[in-house]
């Protein structure tokens, strides 16, 4: 056997002197080389942070807030702007940045402090309660005026130390003409969402797309951009004459103050295409700052109100009564009866009716204006609109008979809303087959029973004194692109006939000697032919002695161009049942508005004409009470202008043709 090989290497026996000796060198190594590492670290941030940081955020790409689109104007027929967008600016810090150099602090604030007044302290204290933040937006310093924004970018430009201020661009919403057609026009919310009228309707459009910016810093901390452009809003032009709808909210204002009402309402329309010049419901509001109730509320009270009943007095101060408030109309219904009455061939202009002063039907006494006096005696159908007459239209109503006079109802557009381009719009309630008895019937004939918006009204009143054309009303004439497309037209606005043109030229006839010799005599206007109809109808409950008066009317008889409608619901007085008031103001308005509208005086007529409506006195004695039933009887308000009956019973009856 051979020798075993002897291994001469010296053995280590672990935990010997030797190892931990190697282990600490190793440690002492890592160590060094660690401390190295750190101190280079701190070398470098010292001395090469900020290109290092560059080199960061060039890499580093970001989005600012999106680019404010522009909402489109609203204006008049003539081009005034009703409502319009104005670009505004709010002040952005980036405090982050500011603070990266005194040199960035010093010249920033005193930048500041000149342009927008800023105090040190103030902007200084931004500077330490927001060190971390790049964007911050100066609450007390949104909505600039571009002149400041301007005078400050002048300054920047100058000196390359000012930095961290921006501008954020939007558009704030303004109504130039203040209250005029408030009701109308309606108001924007901060978030562009319109708020009644024109401004909800058509919110869509008007409404565009917003754009937005894309950027990232170079190597210089310099912002590139990338600029996606908003879409703006379309324009709208508006039927409503600015002229006309100031002379009215003028006259409106004066009634109010000399002698005031619970509401009131007037239309002013063009009867041959629907276009409304002028629509105002009393009160206007101040559309530029349409939550502010000091104008009609005292301090102390607006102070005791909870915000739920403040919410609750700015929706009625928001309403629209025109469009809104359905009420039964009285006489002023009168012309549509008759109309439908000729138009079915039930009647003629030369048949004569015993007026007594009332109806019995079915055991109930209707009373007429006259039954004081023993009735109007006997009258064709023009007498009886001209002295308002209730008797001959109940008459005429059992004549045409209920299921021909509901379809007229119908066709004249009530109980149904009209579809103008308003929010809003109510329906009124008007008798079925099934809810119209006899009584009813008689009634509704002269207007009462029935309740009605004034929107339906002017629709349907323009109908009978236009050839029989029946339009749909509305406020917005075209919609047109930012580029001045027309990419929607109102022009074609006829929905139906209700009646023939022979019957229309009878009825202007009728209407136009109502003014010149019957009840609506204050109405008459020097220098043009006025014709319309007058209405004064008793509230429910009865007895209470409130009122709406009102009148309906048209210039000029042979070519009708302008509708005026005027309703005055519990005008402030002791005595109510007066449709004086009513003509009166109608009168008023129109003497102003038709020279606007194109429309002059013709001397012939003026001359003819020695009756002024400020010459003639409101009357002093009550006529006779309006709707309900009281001991078997059913009384109806007349439409006198003094408490008399104009009407010569005792002479033949002249044909009304």
């Amino acid at each position: 056997m051979g020798r075993r090989a002897i291994d001469t290497r010296k053995k280590i026996k672990i935990g010997t002197r030797t190892m931990f000796l190697r282990i600490f060198c190793v440690f002492a190594v890592i160590i060094c080389a660690a401390m190295f590492l750190v101190g280079r670290i701190f070398y470098l941030n010292k001395t090469k942070g900020k290109t290092y940081e560059r080199k960061v955020l060039s890499q580093k790409s970001y989005s600012t807030n999106e680019i404010a689109y522009r909402r489109g104007d609203i204006t008049d027929r003539n081009g005034n702007k009703l409502a319009t967008s104005k670009k505004v600016y709010d002040l952005v810090l980036d405090p982050q940045l500011i603070l990266e150099d005194d040199k960035y602090v010093d010249a920033t604030a005193k930048a500041l402090e000149k342009v927008f007044e800023i105090s040190n302290s103030a902007f200084n204290k931004i500077l330490k309660e927001k060190s971390d933040v790049r964007y911050y937006v100066m609450k007390d310093y949104k909505g600039l005026k571009k002149e400041k924004v301007k005078a400050f970018k002048a300054l920047a430009k100058k000196d390359k130390n000012i930095k961290g201020v921006t501008f954020d661009e939007r558009y704030k919403r303004y109504y130039p003409y203040s209250t005029v057609g408030s009701k109308v026009v309606g108001f924007c919310s901060t978030d562009n969402t319109g708020v009644w009228g024109i401004e909800s309707r058509y919110n869509s459009s008007l409404n565009g797309v917003s754009g937005r910016r894309y950027g990232y810093f170079n190597t210089d901390l310099d912002l590139v951009e990338t600029v996606n452009e908003p879409t703006n809003g379309n324009n709208i032009t508006s039927t409503i004459d600015v002229n006309v709808q100031g002379i009215l909210e003028r006259h409106m204002n004066t009634f109010q103050k000399n002698t005031g009402s619970k509401n009131m309402g007037c239309i002013i329309m063009n009867p041959q295409n629907g276009e409304i010049y002028a629509m105002s419901s009393y009160p206007e509001y101040n559309l530029n700052n349409p939550r502010d109730l000091s104008a009609f509320y005292s301090p102390e009270k607006i102070d005791k109100m909870s915000d739920k009943k403040k919410t609750e007095n700015l929706n009625k101060i928001w309403r629209n009564y025109c469009i809104s408030d359905a009420y039964e109309p009285g006489s002023t219904f009168k012309p549509m009866t008759v109309a439908a009455c000729l138009d079915e061939g039930v009647t003629t202009g030369s048949r004569a009716y015993h007026c007594d002063g009332y109806q019995v039907i079915n055991g109930v006494r209707i009373k007429c204006v006259a039954y004081s006096r023993g009735g109007h005696g006997t009258i064709n159908i023009c007498q009886s609109l001209m002295e308002s007459c209730n008797d001959v239209l109940m008459q005429l109503g059992a004549d045409l008979g209920k299921r021909k006079f509901l379809q007229y109802v119908n066709e004249f557009g009530f109980g149904k809303k009209t579809g103008i381009d308003l929010p809003g719009e109510a329906t009124g309630g008007v008798f079925t087959n099934d809810t119209m008895h006899a009584v009813e019937l008689a009634t509704s004939s002269f207007g009462q029973g029935q309740t009605v918006t004034m929107i339906q009204m002017a629709a349907a009143f323009s109908s009978v004194i236009n050839g029989g054309n029946y339009y749909e009303p509305h406020v917005v004439k075209e919609v047109k692109s930012e580029n001045g497309a027309v990419l929607e037209s109102n022009d074609n606005a006829l929905v139906r006939r209700v009646i023939t043109e022979n019957t229309s030229k009878k009825l202007r006839k009728y209407l136009y000697k109502t003014v010149e010799e019957g009840t609506a005599l204050p109405a008459k206007v020097a220098g043009y032919q006025i014709g319309g109809k007058t209405g004064t109808a008793e509230k429910h409950p009865t007895g209470r002695g409130n009122y709406l008066v009102s009148f309906i009317g048209f210039a000029t008889k042979d070519n009708p161009e302008v509708m005026i409608y005027v309703t005055i619901d519990e005008p402030h007085v002791a005595d109510q049942a007066h449709s004086t008031y009513a003509t009166q103001f109608s009168s008023e308005v129109l003497k102003e508005v038709l020279p606007v509208l194109g429309m002059y005086q013709d001397s012939s007529t003026k001359k003819a004409d020695k009756t002024k409506a400020s010459d003639i006195k409101l009357p002093s004695t009550k006529e006779a009470p309006d709707g309900g039933y009281s001991d078997g009887t059913y009384s109806v308000a007349g439409d006198q202008t003094d408490g008399t009956d104009t009407a010569n019973t005792a002479s033949p009856v002249p044909s009304a043709e």
